[in-house]
């Protein structure tokens, strides 16, 4: 008869009899139900390969607790972990979380899950330990979880990246990584020494590294719209059969045109709440149901302070997961779902790949093809759309008649007027200004300005700055191009309305390029600053452009580079030159279409109904030119007080 113990048991396992093993151990337990038997128990299920068995044997092994329950416990968390219950694994991490921040193994596993549920700031707390790890995965998603949360300006991330560099040399992923990271806090030095080698490696054709870069970072190193549709590291999985499969699933269509917009920017505070906030407000109820679908973080919401409710019915989605997103978007049948995030920090735009209404639109948040997610439309106009883009896009182009970008000029002040003395500039200086993220200030970009200061005999550059460190390096390149110190000054950031009082002080506005100001150029142009920009080659780079002919003031789009450092040093010396450009914005800005909020809300809202028709229909999305209203005979609104 086969003794039935736990000694012989362990010498069945010992000798490589698992089958055994488990058969003594399964009547032992009959008997005996204790830690050191379900831990054998989950290493025979290991051995004969019975992993998720295994998993809840350790978790049971655990539980009965003793001596090694916290090693049974990390043994279930990885195992499940491996079979793929990463959720699981989660919890079951929570209940020793001490040892999370000293086990790079543990800390892999719970940061990846984390990542993946798009939680990488909780994450951050694993960063140091996982770079500091030997094992290059645990490197990769420490830096990983770096480039998630890059906007908080941490500067350890420059380490970060460089030491993961250091390690793997040749990878041109993770050059592009420590690139983000040097831009991001404007380190001039090693993106003049990185960025050549990426250049080269794309010359000689080498771009499939490219695929690794974020969409977003890719913008601001590159304007070629072939390489911007290459990167797509932060994107989902997406296949042209899913855009199949969602217009040919049953909808039905109701008397109005049932409009959602995700967004994580739903507060009045937000850049892209001061431009579309009013064609919230304006749209035609009678014609359109408004629904949005808010994961708005709660500290940003706390500091709100309109009344949402006149922006439409606001939806709460931050707490619960895609599917249930998804259902919730269905439950509303939803006819128009408008992302306005794109490859921002904070999207959800996986929700777009799981067929979640028969028309879905990108709109205002990203600057470009949405590459990766099932879009049907693109919003935007003949400047950042032109004909040459359309092979560089999955979605067909929405083009509205004047611009693509709203402005709010109801809920927006006017600037109040400020002296140069209150801000530290000197009154008889020529002041170039530039209120873009210092991201957005390349090395060239620096090198056009420090040409254009030396050659205006009192000019000066008055730059806004992210951090300490980004002014420091700026100032740094700037010196060593031969701008002498006392001719660059900085500002730092501060309330929207005192931002705002400021921006006029500046006698022009130098925009950035690959990628223009957004809601910083319709800003300046707002406060009564004329703004000089030169043409892009991407929809980021064309953004300027198209607000300024908005505006009605095209002088200020330069051909190329050469011509805008021409025409700032013609203006710098000729400052008399801009007077009648600052009186002409000051007569169009409630006159021009740039800041009519009502004929762009009507614009959009024929763009949304061409849409439905053609889905109801039965046609597949294409190209639509919406057609222009026709123009005003008068101001659109009285000057705000």
């Amino acid at each position: 008869m086969t003794e039935i113990s736990y000694k012989a048991a362990s010498q069945h396992f010992r000798s490589g009899d698992y089958t055994s093993s488990l058969v003594t151990i399964n009547r032992l337990l009959e008997v005996q139900k204790d830690a050191r038997t379900y831990t054998l128990l989950a290493r025979t299920l290991k051995q004969l390969g019975h992993k998720a068995e295994a998993a809840q044997s350790f978790q049971l092994a655990a539980e009965l607790g003793g001596q090694h329950a916290d090693d049974n416990l990390i043994d279930a968390i990885k195992l499940n972990f491996e079979i793929g219950e990463k959720d699981k694994a989660l919890a079951l991490a929570n209940r020793i979380l001490p040892k999370l921040t000293r086990d790079p193994e543990l800390a892999f596993i719970v940061a990846s899950t984390l990542v993946e549920r798009g939680e990488a700031r909780v994450a951050r707390v694993f960063k140091t330990l996982l770079i500091r790890s030997k094992e290059l995965p645990h490197m990769l998603l420490g830096a990983r979880i770096s480039l998630n949360t890059w906007d908080m300006f941490d500067p350890s991330d420059i380490e970060t990246a460089r030491v993961l560099l250091s390690r793997i040399p040749n990878s041109q992923p993770v050059r592009l990584m420590y690139l983000t990271f040097s831009r991001e806090h404007s380190k001039y030095d090693a993106i003049e020494r990185h960025q050549p080698i990426i250049d080269a490696a794309i010359a000689s054709g080498e771009t499939d590294f490219v695929r690794m870069d974020g969409t977003f970072f890719n913008l601001h190193w590159t304007g070629d719209e072939h390489l911007n549709q290459l990167a797509r590291s932060n994107t989902p999985r997406f296949s042209p059969e899913m855009t199949a499969i969602r217009h040919q699933m049953p909808h039905t269509w109701g008397d109005k045109i049932r409009v959602g917009y995700l967004s994580s920017d739903l507060f009045d505070k937000h850049a892209t709440m001061k431009l579309i906030r009013r064609v919230f407000e304006l749209h035609d109820r009678d014609r359109f149901e408004v629904t949005l679908f808010c994961h708005t973080d709660p500290k940003m919401l706390a500091a709100n302070e309109a009344n949402r409710e006149e922006w439409g019915n606001v939806v709460t989605v931050r707490d619960i997961s895609d599917e249930e997103i998804v259902a919730e978007i269905r439950s509303r049948n939803i006819d128009i779902l408008v992302d306005l995030k794109g490859h921002t920090i904070g999207t959800r735009n996986t929700v777009f790949n799981m067929q979640a209404a028969p028309i879905q639109v990108a709109w205002l948040g990203f600057p470009g093809s949405t590459v990766n997610v099932d879009l049907d439309y693109a919003v935007g106009d003949k400047y950042v759309l032109p004909d040459s883009s359309k092979p560089h896009y999955y979605e067909k182009f929405c083009r509205l008649p004047e611009t693509y970008q709203p402005n709010d000029p109801v809920n927006r002040p006017l600037a109040k007027p400020m002296t140069r003395k209150e801000v530290g500039l000197p009154e008889d200086a020529f002041i170039y200004g530039s209120f873009n993220a210092n991201r957005k200030i390349t090395p060239q970009m620096l090198d056009m300005w420090a040409d254009i200061v030396k050659s205006t005999p009192n000019g000066i550059l008055w730059i806004l700055t992210n951090n300490a460190e980004s002014r420091i390096n700026i100032q740094k390149k700037l010196v060593a191009a031969g701008v002498p110190a006392k001719r660059i000054f900085f500002m730092t950031k501060m309330q929207f309305e005192h931002h705002l009082n400021r921006i006029p002080l500046a006698d022009l506005g130098l925009d950035t390029y690959p990628v223009n100001g957004h809601t910083t150029t319709s800003e300046m142009l707002w406060a009564g600053l004329p703004v000089l920009t030169y043409k892009g080659t991407n929809f980021a780079s064309r953004v300027s452009e198209s607000l300024l002919h908005a505006i009605g003031l095209p002088e200020l789009i330069a051909e190329d580079e050469n011509d805008y450092v021409r025409l700032a040093v013609e203006f710098g010396k000729n400052p008399e030159q801009l007077k009648p450009l600052r009186q002409r914005l000051e007569d169009n800005r409630l006159k021009s279409p740039l800041f009519d909020d009502e004929r762009f809300t009507l614009h959009l809202e024929t763009a949304y109904e061409t849409m439905v028709e053609r889905a109801k229909n039965g046609l597949k999305p294409d190209h639509i030119d919406v057609a222009c209203l026709p123009a005003r005979s008068g101001p659109f609104m009285e000057k705000p007080d």
